[in-house]
């Protein structure tokens, strides 16, 4: 072992965020106290970030199978069959606290970490999306947060070549010391030739491939496993540098190897870069690895083992390879200009050796350094229910129009054009519906199947009552699926949360975990991979409870999907499912009045399954000719995006409200429920096959005009609403008032 070390002291176990009792666990464990370098892997393995030790017991209830799920949780990403022997690989992972220190590139190799996720497993990325969560527009690191991390996403997705489509941003005061930056990347396979991280074969080359190694990211699983405070500018350089243009290369020499049949299993380097992957690549396999660091290709010069294991470089991947491919695999990545370098082996030990100059500077038992990371059942407390919030007892002297003309420019529901518009949303010519409405649509291949991809959450939701939040959650991304004419298939989740070790926090996530399990469970809509991201929190202070869901599902036939947009004049406006005007949480209370209070909507899964049936139905068959689920803002809001998107204004009908409270009615937000629009004589069709299915329907008007028009009420003019609705954003990031 090497004399040059610095000595282990509590101080310093400390800074590797281990805590007493678990650095005497490794010492139990391993029968001595670890070397330096033995104790940056053993951070780098039990962190939260890489060993879930918060949350594993409560994951593991979540639906993970069904018949169309070829590969679930606990890969690089998930892989499910779509037909015609092709599979979709997707995955969604957050980078929060590296895009809190350092924006662009915080949010830049969140992508590319996504993006590598994917392509390791023999697929080529055809799409991104992604949710970002800011603080209070207010707030003064706001508006520069907003500018680098939208420029990171759309400068790595831009140069890399693979379209962004769609996503979500919301602001909340909650994120103002901790925003969230959730990416998410598809690819298509060949459902027979995925490729998996599990080493096999005793004494089988490991190969390095990619990037140089250098001190950027040093820590960084680490620190993502920490609370912010004060000093957290002082973290950045844990964040990663990251190179599109390097990892464009990486995924075609990668694709190419895989095709030859060189590659036995590979790992993409993220998280604790080579000690993790390394790791994982032997535990899986049974076997043991043996690392000679002299081999590793570096950017920088005298690294050491202990830098060297907890770089997180990007654009790096592991590989066990079919030795008798060497010659062909290095001409592979010689031609696209990329390092390869044969670093180590698999051996029979069940050992992770880590050799420096001759010498070892790591001798551990590899299982259990994953194996054996703590799993903790933390302490958790519900959270109390919130009061029914009585329609009824909100009064306001708003006019309807004049409450819809406030809520369309507000931060949350206003157009995130400014957003969405730097990115390149269209190259390699597949993307079929673009951003802005309720899912994206790419084609697959040259069609007519395609793929719809959504990203969604309500975080007011979750912090209210985390099991409803859960719930919904998974509903409103089901939505969205269907209302483009999908079929839903699966989900990644994203699970952002504050300090576990807070019992009411824990019993956020552990609420939430339980709402989403119910919701895949009842919707047959599995869990195939995701990302825990705890200690979320700044000085003490917790983010909102953020389990953002990636939902994925299938199209038959793209020219048949659905848009949000009204089409033409003269056709009849319907509103699919129940009304009761529910107000607790809803946009129109916060934004309007101030008030985030009361309970959220309660989600009945069997009715948005029996709803959401029929209106995949309707579309299938052509009956309708728009369609838009009912969420943030409520009916109104709905509407009037339908007529901002095609044109064409709305006249409805103040006696639709029937008994409910106008407001409520408007701009409550009742789940399971899409507003459609169809031909006169299709609506009627419609109907008909609406009551047949038990579902509520109700006429609300008819399109037409320049203006959304409720009888008895002044009109809102469309352009009024565009410009409400378009100036928000552009204007706060020009400097405007927030």
């Amino acid at each position: 072992m090497s004399q040059t070390e610095p000595k282990i002291t509590p101080e310093l176990i400390a800074q590797h965020g281990l805590k007493p009792d678990e650095y005497e666990r490794i010492v139990a464990l391993i029968g001595r106290a670890p070397t330096f370098t033995e104790l940056g892997i053993f951070s780098a393995m039990w962190n939260e970030h890489c060993s879930y030790k918060s949350s594993k017991i409560h994951l593991k209830t979540l639906p993970v199978s069904a018949p169309w799920v070829i590969q679930g949780p606990g890969e690089n990403a998930g892989v499910i069959d779509i037909g015609d022997g092709l599979a979709a690989v997707f995955k969604m992972e957050s980078h929060n606290h590296p895009s809190y220190i350092e924006p662009y590139q915080g949010a830049t190799t969140g992508v590319g970490g996504i993006l590598r996720d994917v392509f390791t497993m023999g697929a080529r990325p055809i799409a991104c999306l992604n949710s970002l969560s800011f603080g209070a527009p207010s707030h003064a690191k706001t508006r520069r947060l907003v500018a680098g991390v939208v420029a990171g996403v759309g400068g790595y997705g831009n140069s890399f070549g693979v379209p962004t489509v769609g996503g979500s941003v919301r602001f909340h005061k909650s994120y103002d010391g901790n925003n969230l930056v959730n990416a998410f990347a598809l690819g298509l396979a060949e459902a027979d030739k995925i490729f998996y991280a599990a080493a096999s074969g005793v004494g089988m080359p490991i190969v390095y491939l990619g990037s140089k190694t250098g001190r950027d990211g040093m820590g960084g699983a680490t620190m993502a496993s920490a609370e912010f405070d004060e000093d957290a500018e002082q973290k950045r350089p844990t964040v990663q540098v990251g190179d599109p243009f390097s990892e464009k290369l990486l995924l075609e020499a990668c694709l190419e190897i895989m095709a030859k049949g060189c590659v036995v299993a590979i790992q993409d380097m993220g998280a604790a870069g080579l000690t993790c992957s390394a790791v994982e690549m032997g535990a899986k396999g049974d076997l043991g690895v043996t690392l000679d660091l002299d081999k590793v290709p570096c950017r920088e010069t005298a690294m050491t083992a202990y830098e060297m294991m907890l770089s997180e470089s990007q654009e790096r991947m592991l590989m066990v390879l079919e030795p008798s491919k060497r010659d062909e695999a290095e001409a592979i990545f010689r031609k696209w200009g990329l390092d390869f370098a044969v670093v180590g082996e698999t051996t029979p030990t069940k050992r992770f050796i880590v050799e420096r100059n001759g010498v070892v500077m790591a001798d551990l038992p590899i299982k259990e350094l994953g194996d054996e990371a703590p799993v903790y059942d933390r302490p958790h407390v519900s959270t109390d229910k919130p009061a029914v919030i009585d329609p009824a007892s909100i009064t306001s002297e708003m006019t309807l129009a004049h409450a819809l003309e406030g809520l369309i420019g507000t931060p949350d529901l206003c157009s995130k054009r400014w957003v969405w518009e730097q990115y390149d949303h269209v190259i390699m010519g597949n993307t079929v519906q673009r951003p802005g409405g309720d899912a994206a649509v790419v084609r697959v291949l040259d069609g007519p199947k395609a793929l719809a991809m959504t990203t969604d959450v309500t975080p007011r939701y979750c912090e209210a009552d985390p099991f409803e939040g859960g719930k919904q959650a998974v509903a409103e991304a089901w939505r969205n699926l269907t209302a483009v004419g999908a079929r839903p298939l699966a989900v990644t989740d994203n699970l952002n949360f504050g300090n576990p070790e807070k019992p009411e926090i824990m019993g956020q996530l552990v609420d939430c975990i339980a709402g989403i399990a119910e919701a895949c469970r009842a919707l047959d809509f599995p869990v195939v991979s995701g990302n825990v991201s705890l200690y979320n929190e700044t000085n003490g202070r917790a983010i909102q409870p953020t389990p953002t869901i990636g939902g994925v599902g299938v199209l038959d036939d793209f020219s048949k999907s659905a848009t949000v947009a009204f089409k033409a004049a003269g056709e009849t406006i319907l509103v699919l499912g129940a009304t009761t005007g529910w107000l607790g949480q809803s946009l129109y209370l916060r934004d309007l009045f101030g008030r985030e209070e009361g309970a959220p909507p309660p989600v009945d899964l069997a009715v948005e399954k029996c709803n959401g049936d029929l209106v995949r139905g309707l579309i299938r068959d052509g009956l309708v000719t728009a369609v838009h689920d009912i969420s943030d803002g409520g009916l109104l809001v709905a509407v009037a995006e339908m007529a901002m998107a095609g044109g064409h204004g709305a006249h409805l009908d103040a006696a639709a409200a029937g008994g409910v409270q106008p407001h409520a009615f408007w701009f409550g937000e009742d789940q399971a429920r899409y507003v459609v629009t169809a031909t006169a004589a299709a609506a009627e069709i419609v109907s008909a096959r609406a009551r047949e299915a038990g579902v509520p329907v109700q006429k609300l008007g008819t399109t037409g005009g320049h203006a959304v028009a409720i009888s008895g009420d002044r009109p809102s003019q469309l352009q009024t609403l565009t410009e409400k609705f378009e100036r928000w954003l552009p204007t706060y990031m020009a400097g405007g008032a927030g």
